[in-house]
Parts: structure tokens; sequence; C-alpha cells
């Protein structure tokens, strides 16, 4: 029996003219921050998502499940360092994606600051936040702010934010993928929105 050498296929496979090379992924078109304030000035509660550089296609996926499934009415992203909604995404999203409303806006502070005069309260997440997600009031119109991966919120973005909220952690890793962090946020802020019975 010959014994296996692995070099010679790899370049069968790599000379198959079958087999084509990976090409970049197409970006389907997002709303932009007009669409974000007409959607605001239709909804009697605003309950929206801003994501800070969220780079990770699998991450915007996932977020925008959750952001389905917590009744999100907009999730708004920058157009430059960020991800925008590709077949992956959509493909994590499992429909989402096609569902809740994306908008890549050009400038995020600016937009966040359209939103305060609209009356939107805009909550961040921050390791340096004095109460925790679950001491904020977070019923009314209400915009949360997750950061990208690794780093969080850009400066900017943290100083237009109304308040700074933390999620207590407990054990030896500092920090909450981003896209756990946003379900964590999320369902917190639906649990204090639903109607009392």
């Amino acid at each position: 029996m010959k014994p296996r050498v692995h070099g010679t296929q790899n370049k069968q496979a790599r000379e198959n003219r079958h087999v084509r090379p990976m090409e970049p992924e197409k970006t389907v078109p997002s709303l932009d921050e007009d669409d974000v304030m007409e959607i605001v000035s239709q909804v009697p509660v605003p309950f929206l998502l801003i994501l800070d550089c969220v780079q990770d296609p699998h991450n915007l996926g996932a977020i925008l499940r959750t952001a389905d499934a917590a009744g999100i009415h907009a999730v708004i992203a920058p157009k430059d360092k960020a991800v925008g909604i590709t077949e992956t995404v959509r493909r994590i999203s499992v429909g989402a994606a096609d569902h809740v409303p994306f908008a890549q806006v050009t400038n995020l502070a600016r937009t966040m600051e359209k939103l305060k005069e609209a009356g939107v309260w805009i909550v961040g997440t921050s390791d340096r936040a004095s109460k925790s997600v679950y001491e904020l009031d977070l019923k009314g119109p209400l915009a949360l702010v997750l950061g990208a991966e690794e780093k969080g919120m850009r400066r900017l973005t943290e100083e237009n934010c109304d308040f700074l909220a933390s999620i207590p952690m407990s054990g030896k890793v500092a920090c909450l993928n981003v896209s756990v962090a946003t379900g964590v946020c999320l369902f917190e802020a639906v649990r204090q929105r639903r109607p009392s019975v």
C-alpha cells in the first residue's frame, strides 16, 4: 500500500477548473440617517440599537437575530469600519436581516445628536460605568449602544451617550462577546418595557 502524498492532492485541487476563487461578499444597500429619523417619527416609543464599528459578520448576523426577537425598530451603524449586510450576515441572522431595518450613517455622533433632539435617550455600554444595565430605567424612547469587538465604543460615541451602563461580570474574563452583550442588554430593556399586568 502506497503512502498518501498530500502535496499531490493539494496540487490537483488547486488545478481543478471547477473550483473558483472566493470573491468578496457583496453588501446589500442599507438605510440612511433620514430613514432612521423617519422611523423614529412614526413609532410612539422608539426602541433602537446602535452598533459602534462591529466588524464581524457573524456577530452582526447574531445581533440582528436578537434585535428582531426583541422588537427593535432599527439598527444603526457607521458606514466606515463596520460590516454591512452581506450574505454571511443574512445566513447567520436566519432571515432577520431581511426584516430589521438596518441603517449605515456617515457620522454616528451627528445621528446620535439628532436622536436626542427627537427625544430618544441614549444608553451606552462601558466597563467604566458606575451603574449596571439592571439599575437604569430602560423604558421610554431608547437607543442602546454597543461597541466594537475588543475595543468597545469610540470616545466620541461614548461622550454622546446620556448614560453609561455595565454588565456585571463575576468570572475571570473581562467582557462578553458583543452579540451576547447585546442580547443581555436588549432583553433587560424588553423586561422593563413589558406592560405590567
